[in-house]
């Protein structure tokens, strides 16, 4: 696979603009907009010398629930890797474009804490189509190096409905996942520990200070063509606010995966559970959950996993 090297980030509005363009009649005849091919593109982007600053970090923090300091939240180097992701899923030879595409997993793994203002490598490169019971899958590896220094990675699972599916949805031998094979619940009879109270201006604000300008987390309006009665809280902001609550008994490496339920339809009003699975061969592991706080309803279950057994973090609380 070649590596593409960018000299800048890519620009947002373009690329959402060449992500939507296949929603137009005859519009991925054109050899710049996603659709004209069949199959993943072998391809790899790359941006060196990326940093963040202080004051979007801070704005990020205050979005998601995150206290103020001088290292990154854990979700933060998503938000610097966007417009990378974006750029990819934009390519000419994607096979259709992102807006509509449902995000169903996402795994984060952080080997260290990494510092407000550090100079950063970004990588980002998708994966093959999968089978899957509602379309296909595909998922877009991203990587954050400092020097040679592996630091930072996730994997995003992405769903495009509709075609023909599978129930056989595995991945094949060296296909990354996003998930544990064991993945345990938070039982349902667990008390909450948090309520969360989500206006209908959530979406908004998160776009604001992540880039993720989707449309169906901005209106109502811009959501229902999608198939959505309401605009939807991003995925990425309810994994970040339930990391923001378990910031406290975070070690310095850490494994989180989750899977995204039922979408978190705004206005709403939420409750976070959390409980220590019975797990004891790698340290300290919690499970936890956002719930739907009237039915019940499952919107997110998610793991930690200590990179370390019984790591300890030397951050500064």
């Amino acid at each position: 696979m070649a590596t593409r090297t960018l000299q800048s980030a890519p620009q947002i509005l373009p690329l959402y603009l060449r992500a939507a363009a296949p929603m137009v009649p005859g519009a991925s005849l054109l050899p710049f907009v996603p659709g004209g091919g069949d199959e993943i593109p072998e391809l790899e982007l790359e941006l060196a010398g990326v940093s963040a600053e202080a004051a979007d970090v801070a704005a990020y923090a205050k979005v998601c629930g995150f206290a103020l300091r001088d290292h990154l939240p854990p979700t933060y180097p998503h938000v610097l890797a966007f417009p990378l992701q974006m750029a990819v899923m934009a390519n000419g030879s994607f096979p259709f474009g992102a807006v509509g595409l449902v995000h169903l997993e996402n795994r984060i793994v952080q080997r260290r804490p990494l510092v407000v203002g550090e100079e950063l490598t970004l990588r980002v490169r998708p994966t093959k189509l999968l089978p899957h019971p509602k379309g296909k899958t595909f998922t877009l590896v991203t990587e954050v190096r400092t020097g040679n220094e592996l630091a930072w990675e996730s994997v995003s699972t992405m769903l495009r409905r509709g075609g023909e599916g599978s129930s056989a949805a595995v991945p094949k031998q060296g296909q990354p996942r996003s998930q544990p094979d064991s993945f345990p619940t938070v039982p349902t009879a667990t008390p909450a520990s948090a309520e969360w109270r989500l206006d209908g201006g959530l979406g908004r604000r998160y776009a604001g200070v992540s880039g993720d300008r989707n449309p169906i987390h901005m209106h109502a309006l811009t959501a229902k063509p999608l198939g959505f009665p309401a605009a939807i809280a991003h995925g990425m902001w309810t994994k970040a606010r339930c990391l923001a609550a378990l910031e406290p008994r975070l070690p310095d490496g850490f494994a989180v995966d989750v899977r995204f339920r039922k979408p978190v339809l705004l206005p709403a009003k939420v409750e976070f559970a959390s409980a220590d699975t019975d797990d004891s061969t790698s340290g300290e592991e919690i499970a936890f959950t956002v719930r739907d706080a009237k039915r019940g309803t499952p919107h997110l279950d998610g793991l930690v996993r200590p990179s370390q057994p019984q790591a300890k973090s030397g951050r500064k609380k």
